[in-house]
Parts: structure tokens; C-alpha cells; sequence
């Protein structure tokens, strides 16, 4: 299981920071990595972090940092001078070496004047 948190509602140019915690060891997944869905659009990539430790970045993903603690089963999201273009459901998702993956239920972030 998969719990993201720190969503919410800011003003453009705000930051926020996403965290996802897993009920399993993130050592069981090849990659553990954070995807997001706006308003009638497609869920996309933003970024991952490799078993390894290592992280990488999707497109739409550059502005964003990315960071893990693997002993406590937890990804992280740091969203920088957000746009309401930003706004969207934010997703943590776990990628295994085989398979579709698994999902948490994702948080709100809204960026609005």
C-alpha cells in the first residue's frame, strides 16, 4: 500500500513538498517513481528513483526534485514555483521488475490566485 501526502491548495509560485509512504519495502520494487494527472489529460511520468538509489527525470518532471529514503520506505516530491498548469492529482507510484506496478490514491494539489 501506498499513501501519498502533502498536497493542497497555493498560489503560483509556491512550492510544496509531496511525500509517499509504502506499507513494503521499496528494496521489493525496481523503481519507485511519481506520476501526476490533470484535469482531463493523461496520467504522466515526472520522475523516479532507481533501486539504486539513483533518480531520473521524465520531461515534465524537470522542475521537481526527487529524493527517497529507502530505510523508511519513503519517496519524496519537492515542487518548486508552481503554475496552475501544475494542478493535478499527484500519484507515487511502485514499479516492479515485471508487471504493471502499484498505486496510491494520490493527492490534490491546486494552484490558484
Amino acid at each position: 500500500q501506498l499513501r501519498e501526502s502533502g498536497g493542497g491548495l497555493v498560489e503560483p509560485g509556491a512550492a510544496l513538498n509531496l511525500s509517499c509512504i509504502g506499507s513494503r519495502s521499496f528494496a521489493n520494487f525496481d523503481a519507485m517513481e511519481w506520476w501526476r494527472q490533470a484535469p482531463g489529460k493523461e496520467r504522466e511520468s515526472l520522475a523516479g528513483v532507481r533501486q539504486s538509489g539513483r533518480p531520473y527525470y521524465r520531461p515534465a518532471g524537470t522542475r521537481f526534485s526527487i529524493t527517497a529514503n529507502l530505510t523508511i520506505n519513503a519517496l519524496y516530491l519537492e515542487l518548486n514555483n508552481l503554475t496552475p498548469e501544475d494542478t493535478a492529482v499527484y500519484y507515487c507510484k511502485a514499479v516492479p521488475l515485471f508487471g504493471p506496478g502499484y498505486w496510491g490514491q494520490g493527492t490534490q494539489v491546486t494552484v490558484a490566485s
